[in-house]
């Protein structure tokens, strides 16, 4: 009688769970992707794409090192840390978002401060809470 209770607590157990399961995924299924609606716009064939980048050494490392200065600056969100940063002739791109305003001005700034003022077009959008 002992092991029949046993495992019937467990069965129970192990139901409880499945439905726990299941029911966090259902609330889960209906909510788009955070990011959805901002990766649209990577969709506009205006508009340059990181495989669009030249694989030259001066385009490449430029993008590389804008990159390392964003992610080594920890004060920044990680949506200012997967910024894209497309480097074509010497000119920079950067697309995506930013948790506010002035984490988009440290973005900007940062590349600026490698690149060139001038070198610099800016395509960050503020993410909407």
């Amino acid at each position: 009688m002992k092991n029949f209770t046993i495992k019937a607590l467990l069965a129970q157990f192990v139901l409880l769970g499945s439905l726990g399961v299941l029911w966090a995924q259902q609330d889960t299924q209906d909510q788009p992707a955070d990011n959805t609606k901002v990766n649209q716009r990577d969709r506009n064939k205006a508009g340059p794409t990181a495989d669009q980048q030249k694989n030259n050494p001066a385009d490449r490392q430029l993008a590389q090192q804008i990159r390392k200065a964003l992610v080594k600056d920890k004060s920044l969100s990680t949506y200012a840390h997967n910024i894209k940063v497309i480097a074509q002739n010497g000119v920079v791109t950067l697309k995506g978002p930013a948790k506010s305003e002035e984490e988009k001005r440290a973005i900007e700034t940062k590349a600026a401060e490698i690149a060139g003022a001038d070198k610099v077009t800016s395509e960050i959008q503020v993410a909407s809470k």
